[in-house]
């Protein structure tokens, strides 16, 4: 991927913001899933991979109660400051509400973080695709403060943290993946992830001549303004129906046939439709870890189609940016599969290209996009990567 940047870049950087040398420098990667797609919060499995687009950051903790923020990605906001005593929600920080929730949160389970810090941080993440930019600057603010303050984290803490933000401080009532993904990530490995019970496998991802094409909608994604919240609501009433006859927490707890079963409790259609995604799409992440373990790409590609096709029927996340990418994409030679990847609602969709056919690919794909929504799409290679860390 292009505009990977050193931690050289991002020193000089931070000393022309704020006048002083960084202590360290870090990355946080974003992330694409594979499929699993709104499983997460429904107790079900996702299939994740961290990538090499990210979140760049430099801190240095300061002798004052001062907190500096600034973003390469905001040039025009200057500066924002706050002080680590008031680390509430305000609509006026912006982006730094992010990093303000974690600190928050840290220090509610007991890590001191005593002393302010100065943090610059850039993202070659596009904001509002869909890769999820917000999990990855929790998650690189949470490297930051464990490495300034020598604090003792757990890794999964630090990714239970970065959720609690986005649920509690933020406001998006979203599941546990995105954060999973980016601080656990590994290279050329896709995280297997049991929601329920955070039991993870790191799966070798061996696309032999293929790489995934990440399709970006460059349509603005604003989650908390979706209707992602409704969608959880609506499957939380879906099991709420479901359990006059049965005994479950989640949907990722039926199969297609104990659902097949039982649906006639739930009420109403689109709770019906919902709630189907969200069972067969935990089926078919089953049946996708098992196609790649096998080598059985072709597979993997229709189970990311049929994934796509119920994304769009039934849980209604898709829209015509992401319909028009996906569709052209599964009419071009060389493509094995193409789905939506992350909440939708804009964002991105990705796809399983062979790389000889990709340049094509890119060509037929953007044309039709163009002629149909008007502006033009972005296409990346997807390079799985590590998770979050520091880089000096």
């Amino acid at each position: 991927m292009s505009n990977l940047l050193s931690a050289e870049q991002v020193r000089a950087d931070f000393a022309k913001i704020f006048g002083v040398e960084a202590d360290h420098t870090f990355f946080s990667p974003g992330r694409i899933n594979l499929i699993g797609e709104h499983t997460d919060y429904n107790g079900g499995h996702v299939f994740p991979a961290a990538i090499s687009l990210g979140t760049y950051g430099a801190a240095r903790k300061r002798d004052d109660q001062l907190l500096r923020f600034f973003s390469g990605n905001f040039e025009e906001k200057g500066i924002i400051e706050m002080s680590l005593e008031n680390l509430h929600f305000e609509p006026e920080h912006n982006w730094t509400n992010y990093p303000k929730g974690v600190l928050h949160f840290l220090q509610e389970a007991g890590h001191t973080i005593d002393r302010g810090m100065d943090v610059y941080v850039y993202g070659n993440i596009p904001n509002g695709s869909g890769l999820s930019s917000s999990a990855s600057l929790e998650l690189l603010t949470g490297v930051i403060a464990e490495k300034l303050f020598d604090l003792q984290l757990e890794r999964l803490d630090l990714v239970k943290i970065g959720k609690l933000t986005e649920n509690e401080f933020i406001g998006v009532n979203s599941g546990i993946m995105d954060q999973f993904a980016i601080g656990i990530g590994a290279g050329q490995r896709a995280i297997y992830l049991d929601t329920n019970t955070l039991e993870y496998d790191l799966v070798p991802l061996d696309l032999k001549d293929n790489v995934v094409v990440i399709m970006n909608t460059n349509k603005r994604r604003e989650l908390a303004d979706s209707k992602y919240n409704e969608r959880r609501a609506e499957c939380e009433k879906a099991v709420e129906e479901l359990n006059r006859k049965l005994s479950i927490a989640t949907l990722g707890e039926l199969d297609e046939w104990a659902f097949d079963e039982y649906s006639y409790l739930i009420e109403d259609e689109n709770r019906l439709k919902r709630s189907r995604h969200a069972v067969l799409e935990n089926q078919r992440t089953l049946q996708a870890r098992a196609a790649l373990q096998a080598g059985n790409l072709d597979k993997f590609g229709r189970l990311m189609n049929a994934s796509h096709v119920s994304l769009e029927h039934d849980y209604e996340v898709t829209g015509l940016e992401l319909d028009t990418l996906v569709h052209t994409a599964w009419e071009q030679k060389g493509v094995l599969g193409a789905r939506m990847t992350g909440a939708g609602f804009g964002g991105c969709a990705i796809a399983l290209v062979r790389k000889d056919a990709v340049d094509t690919f890119k060509e037929n794909v953007g044309r039709k996009y163009q002629e149909v929504v008007g502006y033009a799409p972005s296409f990346y290679i997807a390079e799985v990567a590590g998770g979050s860390r520091v880089l000096d």
